[in-house]
């Protein structure tokens, strides 16, 4: 309803995402911090941050109606956190990349239980660039390669990112079809003639970049370039808090971002 305040619960709090989003609740009045988790050998466990008390117990997280869990983590912690979302009615908005096929379909589960926001990337910016990259998939013919270049800094752990492979997944969706039997990633030797249709991936890691990524369209002497570029994290934090605030207010099902810009 109007003029309700939407109770956040954020697990790795005292991580990056974790702070900004805290930095951010901060500045809004329709949000406030309920509950602040960290793995129980973070040195500000047992402290009191921004007013709230940082507990390892993941259970303070369940909010119950009206709160949401906001999870930047890693794919073993969500799925915990999932479950407790799902006993306890809390909404959920899941940032966490990296989860393979089986740890997906818990999401669905759950949502059959509390609303959640699956977003490979919460960036307003990069839901209407996958929303784009479908659009022009289907407009063009299979002649047309489909690469995607994605960078991202040096600490991350999975490739390609989230996003890339979200991105991936709207330009098989543009042609109908299925993006695991096109994905085309890591080339290496001799491998032959590019495939067509394939929609092929490249990594790059370095620095402190926060995300950036390339879809390229190749045709016979013409190309189409689609780039989106991240300045700062905090867009990602940003686009969070307006996921949390579309949960808090929907029934249970698995959303997305597209959802809450719509």
């Amino acid at each position: 309803m109007a003029g309700e305040i939407t109770r956040i619960a954020l697990p790795g709090a005292a991580g990056r995402m974790g702070k900004m989003i805290r930095d951010l609740v901060a500045e809004k009045a329709e949000f406030e911090i309920s509950a602040l988790t960290e793995h129980k050998d973070h040195p500000l466990v047992g402290s009191t941050t921004d007013g709230v008390f940082l507990s390892a117990d993941a259970d303070v997280l369940g909010l119950g109606k009206g709160g949401v869990i906001v999870d930047f983590t890693h794919p073993e912690a969500t799925l915990t956190h999932i479950e407790i979302a799902r006993k306890t009615r809390t909404a959920m908005v899941i940032g966490t990349t990296g989860f393979t096929k089986e740890q997906e379909k818990a999401l669905s589960r759950a949502a059959a239980d509390t609303p959640i926001v699956y977003c490979a990337n919460t960036s307003i910016g990069v839901t209407l660039l996958a929303q784009i990259v479908r659009q022009v998939a289907g407009q063009l013919g299979q002649d047309w390669d489909v690469e995607i270049v994605e960078t991202h800094h040096n600490q991350k752990i999975d490739a390609p990112s989230g996003t890339a492979l979200a991105l991936g997944r709207a330009a098989a969706d543009g042609r109908n079809a299925n993006l695991d039997e096109l994905r085309d990633s890591g080339r290496d030797g001799v491998t032959g003639q590019r495939r067509q249709g394939d929609i092929g991936f490249a990594v790059m890691r370095g620095g402190d970049v926060a995300g950036e990524h390339t879809v390229t369209f190749f045709g016979q002497q013409e190309r189409i370039e689609l780039t989106h570029r991240a300045g700062s994290r905090t867009i990602f934090a940003r686009g969070a808090l307006n996921a949390a605030a579309f949960a808090s207010v929907n029934p249970p099902g698995l959303y997305s971002m597209e959802d809450v810009l719509a």
